[in-house]
């Protein structure tokens, strides 16, 4: 879902676009894809380079896809008064987050998406007029391929960290 949201912003002419992640090798991954900016959270202190790229102004758009009630509070304190947060990544049903609600009064918008709330007979026919501009890139999303016997493999690599999107083989 990252490497898309990073192709939409690329496709809008967003300016910063940020990924984050924990490897750096998604974050190299994510520069082919559109973000201009990368942070890696193992090292990097997320608050200080968010503030850093857009001051205390603001992002106009964040996009948490990770669920984490941490990550979910730093996306929206890393929007703008007018801006939007956007909460893609499915938290513990049990995990609460804490925002400062005042920024609502003036503007800001927090949304939970429920499976980017496709309209598959529009978005479908999209995607596929996109992708034969050349403008979406799926091939590349495509890390490594595993045969069915060595799904396992699949599964570590991904848990790793190692691979983005995997193609089992059925064969």
């Amino acid at each position: 879902v990252g490497m898309n949201v990073l192709q939409g912003a690329a496709l809008v002419n967003a300016d910063p676009i940020v990924a984050i992640d924990l490897h750096d090798s998604k974050l190299e991954q994510a520069k082919r894809f559109g973000a201009t900016n990368t942070i890696n959270v193992s090292n990097q202190d997320t608050a200080v380079v968010l503030k850093d790229l857009v001051g205390p102004g603001g992002f106009d758009v964040t996009v948490d896809l990770t669920g984490n009630s941490q990550i979910r509070e730093t996306a929206y304190s890393a929007t703008s008064d007018t801006g939007k947060t956007v909460l893609a990544g499915v938290p513990d049903h049990q995990e609460e987050i804490t925002i400062d609600s005042f920024p609502l009064h003036f503007g800001r918008r927090i949304f939970g998406s429920h499976g980017g709330e496709t309209r598959p007979e529009v978005d479908i026919p999209r995607y596929l007029r996109l992708y034969k501009l050349g403008k979406l890139k799926l091939e590349e999303q495509i890390t490594h391929r595993f045969a069915l016997d060595d799904i396992n493999q699949a599964v570590d690599a991904v848990k790793q960290g190692t691979a983005a999107r995997c193609v089992i083989s059925m064969r």
